[in-house]
């Protein structure tokens, strides 16, 4: 567990990091993206908060290194490492997939006349990740007629038909790995979700 927290801890402080030197030098995609970023990885902290929502440190890190990791790629390395690119989609899928398993599997835990059986759930991670990408792949080729039209730069670009169809290959990685792997784990999460809505109701 401490290991789990500290490695969040030091991608949080690489974030602020990176803020502090878009701040300096002057480089508004840097402060944008790091800032988003550093918010994103307060989320699983938030919910414990104010919601009494324990959730697992190794949650924290899925969703802290899957913010970190684009983050730094949008700082260069998506342009300077082929692979970061792969890397990034299919961890952010697997992100998707998991929170988008969770909450179902939640609602089927919690309610009576809902059962959602371990094949149909494969089926929905797997169609809910892709819906997800196209929706992704749509916001940033709106974002690149928004740059063309006004020639401001913008945090996230697509690089031609192939580059899309290499991000729905990885989205669809992410979401076969959670599909596979992830739902034995995630029952325990989806466990103390359904915990807190009975809670909330009593």
């Amino acid at each position: 567990m401490r290991t789990q927290r500290r490695l969040t801890r030091l991608m949080q402080l690489v974030l602020v990091g990176l803020v502090a030197y878009g701040l300096v030098d002057g480089q508004p995609k840097a402060i944008v993206n790091g800032s988003v970023a550093l918010l994103i990885t307060f989320f699983p902290a938030l919910l414990e908060r104010n919601y009494d929502l324990p959730l697992d440190p190794w949650l924290g890190l899925w969703i802290t290194a899957a913010v970190f990791l684009h983050t730094l790629g949008s700082a260069g390395l998506y342009g300077q490492i082929d692979w970061w690119d792969h890397l990034t989609h299919a961890l952010s899928a697997s992100l998707v997939a998991g929170v988008g398993y969770t909450a179902a599997r939640a609602v089927d835990l919690h309610a009576d006349d809902i059962h959602i059986p371990s094949r149909i759930a494969f089926v929905y991670i797997f169609v809910l990740v892709m819906a997800f990408g196209v929706i992704w792949e749509l916001f940033e080729f709106a974002l690149d007629i928004i740059a063309a039209s006004t020639g401001v730069t913008m945090p996230l670009a697509q690089h031609g038909l192939d580059d899309t169809v290499r991000d729905l290959m990885y989205n669809s990685l992410g979401a076969l790995l959670v599909g596979t792997f992830g739902q034995v784990y995630l029952t325990d999460v989806a466990e103390t979700v359904r915990e807190r809505l009975l809670s909330v109701e009593s």
